[in-house]
């Protein structure tokens, strides 16, 4: 993997700034001051009951949207944190990969009004009398709906690092820590950011039920867009919906430009392929800070400090022996024991979890419950199996061409981040107008939700696929089912099986709105176990919504275990393309 090196020299020179300088730093400062003020507003003093007033006046969306974005962005650093610590973990130790991923196949089937019962009067008392307890309640919510997917594609990319470069990394005497830094995570960074991206799309998705927090009769707004489209259903202000999407828009192609563009054009140094290809995305900010001498300077220096901690004396000189080869009966024995523990725990865990719910829930009702799982899951695996045929050829279309890519890139982060909540007034006017079946005209409103897991991540593993590697697949001349065959659909498939897994779990997750469709105080609920979900929790029944949360968990692991667990394996061990 190529990489950059920076010399003393290019540290210690105190650099002349130039006219560039200026330019960027005005624009760092506004950031950061705009920044710092949404952030001071969160430490505003509340306390339980206490009402705060949200005005649908379209004046107030600058400011709504400042503090969305301000806590999508820190839920997306919390997000990072925990996928490089969990998800190159699972990647990295079999005994920790059966733990960790069941656990986040579990967690990303459970919906954001799950977590939100359980986490808003924890944060509430821990920062009791600030706001800030609200505020974290909400930033864990949107951490649950941008983490799985990052974990997933960071954990997905080491497994499948192709083994010419395990093999240079071995040769070079790399240390494991060392092996991470230099081959595992620019392997995994094209990836990484689209699924980024996807994370940011998700928070919009989960907004509304993220900002007005509705659990046990208790109602907290924020401010923010979620609650500002929250109030605008409520009261069928169909203009302010429009001004809503107005906002997004403005706001995703401002993040698009200031963060993600940047990141896809940098990105690309990491890529494994040797040639220069004249469609590099580019990046007007990337290339301001590029032409300035003191951030420059800066770069340098923050790059000099990166290689002094990834060449860190006491982890680079850890012997590789050890590392890679362990003693065989001593992690045969501990694995069996590990298995066991995690056995064990399983079924303790399923029958507390049985026993409570049964001493509260007629029985009856628990299997209703399995069969409205079993529903959700009809229309989760069709969902699924369209959005597949659909986005998989677009996906392989846009990520083989750059320049279309950093079109389509900004457009589709607005259609993954469109909440299914401002469609349901059309959705819910042509079912009642048209007399149709509400069981089937929810799934339009559950593939908006999911099918943007499969485009980003197949768009990700086409557009890492070396330029040289299609030159020689073109130059012999193969084409139609032959080339999707042999050569692009085993190259995306990893992509595509992680991007198909995350999407599965959003199916999931997002029935809790699609089967629900709610406008002013009119609500239509499908039969699915979403619905279900929705009602217990709007009801307060904290059993009820235990049981199904744990239906709807047992279903995703049922289809991970017999379904993507196989594919997965299937994907480390034969689809590897350099």
């Amino acid at each position: 993997m190529p990489r950059q090196t920076y010399t003393k020299n290019e540290v210690t020179s105190w650099p002349i700034p130039n006219y560039w300088d200026a330019v960027a730093l005005c624009f760092v400062v506004a950031l950061l001051v705009l920044l710092g003020w949404g952030a001071k507003e969160m430490l505003v003093q509340f306390n339980v009951g206490q009402q705060t007033s949200i005005s649908l006046n379209p004046a107030y969306l600058p400011y709504y949207a400042l503090r969305s974005v301000l806590r999508m962005l820190i839920a997306l650093g919390f997000s990072l944190i925990f996928t490089f610590i969990f998800g190159s973990w699972a990647a990295k130790s079999r005994s920790a990969e059966k733990l960790i991923i069941p656990l986040i196949d579990i967690l990303q089937s459970v919906p954001v009004l799950g977590f939100l019962t359980i986490t808003v009067p924890a944060f509430i008392l821990l920062f009791r009398g600030s706001m800030l307890g609200p505020e974290a309640a909400a930033i864990f919510a949107i951490f649950t709906a941008q983490v799985w997917n990052m974990a997933l594609s960071l954990y997905q990319s080491i497994k499948t690092v192709p083994s010419e470069l395990t093999e240079a990394g071995l040769m070079f005497r790399l240390s494991p820590w060392q092996k991470f830094w230099r081959i595992d995570t620019p392997f995994a960074m094209p990836g990484l950011i689209w699924n980024m991206m996807m994370s940011m799309s998700c928070s919009w998705v989960f907004l509304v039920a993220s900002e007005a927090i509705s659990v046990a009769g208790h109602h907290i707004n924020l401010p923010g867009v979620g609650s500002y489209i929250a109030l605008a259903i409520l009261q069928k202000d169909k203009m302010a919906i429009l001004y809503s999407i107005i906002t997004m828009l403005l706001v995703i192609l401002i993040y698009d430009q200031i963060l993600f563009r940047p990141l896809v054009a940098w990105s690309q140094k990491f890529r494994a392929s040797i040639d220069e290809d004249d469609d590099e995305p580019e990046s007007w900010i990337l290339n301001l800070f590029q032409r300035t001498a003191f951030f420059n300077f800066i770069g340098a220096s923050v790059g000099w400090a990166a290689d002094r901690f990834v060449n860190l004396s006491i982890l680079r000189n850890a012997p590789a022996r050890r590392y890679y080869e362990p003693n065989e009966t001593w992690r045969r024995i501990f694995a069996i024991l590990w298995s066991s523990a995690l056995a064990l725990g399983l079924i303790a865990s399923v029958l507390i979890l049985f026993l409570f719910i049964k001493h509260s829930v007629p029985f009856s009702e628990i299997v209703h419950t399995f069969y409205l799982g079993a529903v959700t899951a009809l229309r989760v695996l069709i969902i699924i199996l369209i959005s597949s045929i659909i986005w998989v050829p677009i996906g392989v279309w846009v990520g083989s061409k750059a320049k279309v890519a950093q079109v389509v890139q900004p457009i589709a982060q607005f259609l993954a981040a469109f909440p299914a909540n401002l469609l349901f007034p059309i959705v819910f006017m042509l079912i009642v107008k048209y007399h149709l079946s509400v069981n089937i005209w929810v799934s339009p409103l559950m593939v908006l939700g999911t099918q943007w897991y499969i485009l980003f991540n197949v768009i990700a593993g086409a557009s890492s696929l070396p330029k040289n590697l299609r030159q020689a697949v073109g130059t012999l001349n193969v084409t139609g089912w032959l080339w999707w065959r042999k050569f692009m659909l085993p190259a995306i498939f990893p992509y595509y099986i992680t991007g198909a897994i995350t999407a599965a779990g959003g199916a999931w997750n997002i029935s809790i709105i699609a089967e629900a469709v709610q406008w002013g105080n009119q609500q239509l609920d499908a039969t699915g176990l979403g619905a279900y979900i929705t009602q217990v929790a709007t009801k307060g029944s904290f059993e009820q919504l235990v049981l199904g949360i744990s239906v709807m968990s047992l279903y995703v692991l049922a289809f991970n275990h017999f379904l993507w667990k196989p594919l997965y394996n299937l994907a480390e061990e034969r689809f590897q393309i350099l």
